[in-house]
C-alpha cells in the first residue's frame, strides 16, 4: 500500500509535497493510518485533534493516543476540546453537524495562523460509497452521487482511492495502534446502517462491488464536468449584466429542454430553492417575484431579472445653498450659471429663487407626484414609471432631488415644470449627474 501511496500522491496529490499540511486525526485506524504513510513518504505535516467529550474517558483516550503519535512521528500538534452538547442547544442542530461546524471551524483558525493552504483528512473509498448511497436514498442530482471530492480548495483526501479493509490491513501488517470509536457501531444513524448492513451485502453479491463503483463514480465526475461546462458556456449566452442585474430573455429560457433543469443549474448558486415557482415566473404577469435569502428573480415583460438582496433606503441626504458637489447617494454637481447652455438626460436647469433649501436627495415614496416638464397636469410617480416601462428593481434605484416635499427632478429623466426657466427667472441653478 506504501507504494500504492507514494505513486498516488506523485500522480494526483503533488502540492502536499511542495509545503507544509495539517493532518486531521481522530485516532480512529484510517487517521492513524494516513499520518503513518504521510511520515514515511516524508511529507511535511502537523497533526491536529478534536475532543469533543462526548465519549468520557474513552474521549480522553483517543487523545492521548494521537498526543503519542505526535511524538512518535516527531510532528507538531494541535489540540482543543468542545463542549458540544452546548453548541447543539445554542444552534439548534443535530451531533453530527454540530461536531462537523466545530471541528473546520477550528482547522480554520489554525490554517489562517499558521499561514497553512491544506487540511488532508482520511475520508477512503467505503466513504465516499457510504455518501454514494445516502444521497441516493434522499433523492439526488447527479453531484450527489459523484461522492466525496478528492479535492476542494483547502481540503485534500489522498485516500479516495484505498478501500477499509486496504487501510485496515496495512495497519495490522506494520503493528500501528488505533481506536476503535464504539458510536461507529450505533446502527440507529443512517451511515452506520448502511455501512455494517447494507454495503457486506453488496460485496458478497459481487466481490469487485467498491472496484466498480469507483470506476462508476469516475465515468459520473467526468459526465458532470462536461455538463458544467456547458452550463457556463450557455450561460455566458443567454445572460447579460448591468449595474449588478443580470438579465435573461424568457423565451430563451422556454427554448431550452428539459427547462427546469436548465433553470436549476443556472440559477442554483444564488440559494433558490422553488423551482416550481421559478419555472412559473416564465409564464407570469410581470412584477412576480421568488426570493432567496440572498437574491430576487423578478418577472418582466419578456425577461427575468436577477439581483442581489439590499436593504431598502430610506435615508434622505440634504444639499445646503452653495453647496457645489454631493457624492452620496450619488454624484451630483451644482453650479449657477448666467444662461441655459448644454443640455442632456444628465443636467436640468432651473429657477434657484424657486426652490426651498435644503433640498434633498431621496427615493421614491408612495404618494409621489410631479408635474412633468412641459405638461400641464400633475402624474404620479408610479404612473411615470408604468409609462417608462421601468422594472421593479430600476423603480427601487430611482433617486429624486425634492425642494421640501416637491420633486424637482427625477434624476437622469424628468425635470419638473414648476422650477423650469422663464423670463422672470434671475438665477439659474444647473444640477448634473456626474
Amino acid at each position: 500500500m506504501l507504494e500504492n501511496f507514494r505513486n498516488h500522491i506523485d500522480l494526483h496529490f503533488p502540492h502536499l509535497k511542495e509545503g507544509k499540511f495539517i493532518l486531521a486525526c481522530s485516532g480512529g485506524v484510517d487517521s492513524v493510518v494516513l499520518a503513518h504513510l504521510c511520515n514515511s513518504y516524508r511529507l511535511d505535516f502537523s497533526i491536529a485533534h478534536c475532543n469533543f467529550k462526548l465519549r468520557g474517558e474513552e474521549s480522553d483516550k483517543d487523545e492521548e493516543l494521537v498526543r503519542d503519535l505526535a511524538e512518535n512521528l516527531g510532528k507538531e500538534i494541535f489540540v482543543t476540546t468542545f463542549d458540544t452538547h452546548g453548541y447543539m442547544a445554542q444552534h439548534k442542530t443535530n451531533l453530527q453537524i454540530a461536531a462537523r461546524e466545530l471541528r473546520y471551524n477550528w482547522f480554520s483558525q489554525i490554517m489562517a495562523i499558521h499561514n497553512i493552504k491544506t487540511l488532508v483528512t482520511a475520508h477512503h473509498a467505503d466513504d465516499s460509497l457510504e455518501t454514494f448511497l445516502i444521497n441516493l436514498s434522499r433523492g439526488t442530482g447527479i453531484e450527489g452521487l459523484t461522492g466525496i471530492p478528492s479535492h476542494t480548495d483547502t481540503i485534500s483526501r489522498p485516500l479516495l482511492q484505498f478501500s477499509r479493509s486496504e487501510i485496515k490491513r496495512y495497519a495490522e501488517v506494520n503493528a500501528i495502534r488505533w481506536r476503535e470509536d464504539a458510536s461507529n457501531e450505533n446502527t440507529k444513524y443512517l451511515r452506520n446502517n448502511i455501512r455494517h448492513n447494507i454495503i457486506p451485502k453488496l460485496k458478497e453479491l459481487n466481490p469487485y462491488f467498491l472496484e466498480n463503483f469507483l470506476k462508476t463514480q469516475e465515468y459520473l465526475r467526468q459526465t458532470l464536468e462536461i455538463s458544467n461546462q456547458q452550463i457556463v458556456q450557455l450561460r455566458k449566452q443567454l445572460f447579460s449584466k448591468e449595474d449588478g442585474i443580470e438579465k435573461v430573455n424568457v423565451d430563451s429560457l422556454l427554448a431550452l429542454n428539459p427547462t427546469k433543469a436548465y433553470l436549476f443549474h443556472f440559477l442554483r448558486e444564488y440559494g433558490f430553492t422553488q423551482w416550481d415557482d421559478i419555472y412559473g415566473l416564465l409564464s407570469a404577469n410581470s412584477g412576480k417575484e421568488v426570493h432567496s435569502n440572498t437574491h430576487r428573480l423578478l418577472k418582466d415583460r419578456d425577461f427575468l431579472l436577477l439581483k442581489p438582496k439590499v436593504l431598502k433606503n430610506t435615508e434622505v441626504f440634504n444639499i445646503d445653498d452653495g453647496q457645489e458637489a454631493v457624492l452620496e447617494p450619488i454624484s451630483l454637481k451644482f453650479s449657477t450659471v448666467k444662461a441655459i447652455g448644454e443640455t442632456s438626460s444628465k443636467i436640468i436647469y432651473v429657477d434657484k429663487e424657486t426652490l426651498k433649501y435644503p433640498l434633498t436627495v431621496r427615493k421614491c415614496q408612495k404618494g409621489d407626484y410631479f408635474y412633468p416638464l412641459g405638461m400641464s397636469g400633475r402624474k404620479k410617480i408610479s404612473k411615470y414609471f408604468k409609462d417608462e416601462k421601468m422594472d421593479v428593481f430600476a423603480k427601487e434605484n430611482q433617486w429624486l432631488v425634492c425642494s421640501g416635499n416637491n420633486i424637482v427632478w427625477i434624476i437622469g429623466k424628468r425635470a419638473d415644470e414648476r422650477y423650469k426657466i422663464t423670463d422672470r427667472t434671475k438665477e439659474i441653478l444647473k444640477i448634473t449627474l456626474e
